[in-house]
């Protein structure tokens, strides 16, 4: 059974937090929630027009330059705005689910799923343009079209972990259907971003986002907390949420993680079903408990508490497994269009094959690191 590190607090000892902490966190996320929502709607109206005065003295390309640069100066703010607002709602559903005994049952429960519409509702288009810049990248990289900077590989890459990489293609054939695969690619996943985007500007528009804006308005300034909260120890429950994912690693298949290549793990390949990779979910699932376990840690310490290096790589390793999985998924739906060409198919297959390879790469960083003794500890 592997080890349990409890990075929350022994129950036993120091000093007692009680509710009175996970209000002043709630509050303070809330806070950060309405500021970003604030920002991403300062920013969505006036960025296609350039601010009185610009001139070809303010920008190398004149106005046409000036207006170009404004707009693209509004479009990273509404970004950063929107990955705030997702950040802080993530933060408020997290803690309400494990701390939901100190908290009014009928509020949370309400609010609870809310924001997890929102959140998810928000990431999507950020996620499929992430999704095609990595498989465009690998798919580069594997045909030898441009050679890509090791910087864009991201720290703990296969090399990196020592996990093997599979066996160079024959990169004359792939080369053939590589740009036909990344135009497909490219035209699906910019579609699939276009329709997310929509889908967010209209979730932002919606009475549903008004009723859950208005109830972390009202956060902001009232926790409904309920009357035992104020005096009754938190790290029980934070501790319990360590334990549910402690649980959850446990019965994660870490001997197999432990080699740097798992062939069980491509038998689903390129078959005719579309669901997800069935080996991926609990890893999936160990990611969202390493998230909930991490918020917690946030509420008990507070944020400015440096979290063990531990948990913070094992969260980038989960985080590489999320983004390698879904991008075989979606070189493997690519794979599946109608009348594509062999070489297309072939590319496509080989790109497939290297993305659950990076995801063997992952678990196998998570293994390593999972494992590690955190330095210093007793």
């Amino acid at each position: 059974m592997a080890q349990r590190h409890h990075d929350v607090t022994d129950p036993a000892a120091g000093p007692v937090t009680t509710g009175e902490a996970l209000a002043g966190y709630l509050r303070g996320q809330a806070t950060e929630f309405l500021r970003a929502l604030r920002l991403h709607r300062e920013t969505g109206g006036g960025t296609s027009h350039a601010p009185a005065g610009a001139t070809a003295a303010g920008a190398p390309g004149g106005p046409a330059a000036a207006t170009a640069a404004v707009a693209s100066s509004g479009a990273t703010a509404r970004v950063d705005a929107a990955r705030a607002l997702r950040r802080s709602a993530r933060r408020i559903s997290g803690s309400l689910h494990t701390f939901r005994p100190l908290l009014e049952p009928e509020w949370s429960e309400g609010i609870r799923p809310e924001l997890a519409w929102l959140s998810g509702t928000l990431a999507l288009e950020h996620a499929y343009g992430a999704r095609l810049e990595r498989l465009l990248l690998a798919l580069n990289r594997l045909s030898g079209a441009a050679p890509v900077p090791p910087q864009l590989v991201g720290p703990g890459g296969p090399a990196a972990d020592g996990a093997a990489r599979p066996a160079a293609p024959d990169r004359g054939n792939l080369t053939v259907g590589a740009a036909k695969a990344g135009a497909l690619l490219d035209r699906q996943l910019t579609l699939a971003r276009t329709r997310a985007h929509s889908t967010a500007l209209q979730a932002l528009g919606s009475s549903r986002f008004h009723a859950v804006a208005d109830k972390v308005a009202v956060l902001a300034s009232e926790v409904p907390l309920t009357s035992a909260a104020a005096t009754t120890d938190l790290r029980p429950l934070a501790t319990a949420a360590e334990d549910r994912l402690a649980d959850a690693v446990t019965a994660l298949p870490l001997v197999t993680a432990g080699s740097p290549y798992n062939a069980e793990a491509l038998i689903h390949g390129l078959s005719p079903d579309p669901a997800p990779h069935p080996q991926d979910a609990p890893w999936h699932q160990v990611r969202l408990l390493l998230r909930l376990h991490r918020y917690a840690c946030e509420v008990v310490h507070g944020r400015a508490t440096p979290l063990d290096v531990r948990l913070l790589t094992a969260g980038e390793a989960l985080d590489r497994h999320r983004d390698a999985s879904e991008a075989s998924s979606a070189a493997a739906q690519a794979a599946r269009t109608p009348r594509i060409a062999p070489a297309t198919a072939y590319a496509l297959g080989v790109l497939h094959a290297d993305q659950r390879h990076e995801v063997e790469a992952a678990r196998y960083a998570f293994q390593r690191s999972w494992q590690k003794q955190t330095i210093g500890a007793p």
